[in-house]
């Protein structure tokens, strides 16, 4: 895994100096000498280009260092060049940085950005929820309830890929629903959000203030 993550890199670098070096065979040998040389060169070029680093970001983003995570998706100068579902991913997770900065304008395009490339991709379907469910929040953050359930709705049939992200989706319809004034549903909601036990202190900060009111609701 550590030799993968540094390959990937230094991925450049390495195929410009095999296919420097490929070159140079050829020259004083012949093709056939050279032929593997090449094929790493074009494997670490085509792969750096078409796939990007992304995978180095996951470390930075479970360790919540949006910092670390933010110089590896601007060291990809041509994402035009990514396969379109990695793209995708590369949208979506600058969309994230945006919105942890709270510019929430510049996060809502490049999440949807993202979401439209992403449409139908496997490689999206385990963060399509999720990214839905960051919509909604965003429609809420701009005071739009009708677009922020329907995104949220979305999130949750698509299904999410946690406890925390699912409690929070439950609490944003609940709070949507009691200002819908349709009380029932915001406390069953609240219940479902409840029940999974979440650990973000945000979320569990917010449980407690809803808490303390929601039960004086009729319904």
């Amino acid at each position: 895994m550590r030799f993968l993550n540094l390959y990937i890199k230094y991925r450049l670098v390495l195929g410009l100096i095999f296919l420097v070096v490929a070159v140079l065979v050829n020259v004083y040998t012949s093709f056939w000498p050279s032929f593997i040389l090449y094929l790493i060169a074009v494997v670490s070029l085509v792969g750096h280009f078409m796939f990007g680093p992304l995978r180095l970001i996951q470390s930075y983003m479970e360790a919540g260092d949006m910092e670390g995570a933010e110089k590896i998706l601007n060291s990809i100068q041509f994402p035009n060049l990514l396969f379109k579902p990695i793209r995708s991913v590369y949208y979506t997770l600058k969309g994230n940085i945006a919105m942890s900065r709270q510019d929430f304008e510049t996060a809502e395009k490049l999440m949807k950005k993202g979401m439209d490339l992403g449409s139908g991709s496997s490689l999206m379907q385990g963060t399509e929820g999720a990214s839905l469910l960051q919509m909604g929040m965003l429609a809420m953050q701009k005071n739009n309830l009708k677009e922020a359930e329907s995104y949220i709705r979305q999130a949750i049939r698509k299904g999410l890929p946690d406890k925390e992200n699912q409690s929070a989706a439950f609490l944003q319809m609940s709070s949507i629903m009691i200002n819908k004034r349709e009380f029932r549903a915001g406390k069953d909601f609240f219940r479902k959000a409840k029940a999974l036990k979440p650990s973000t202190p945000q979320i569990v900060d917010q449980i407690k203030q809803m808490e303390k009111y929601i039960s004086r609701l009729p319904g």
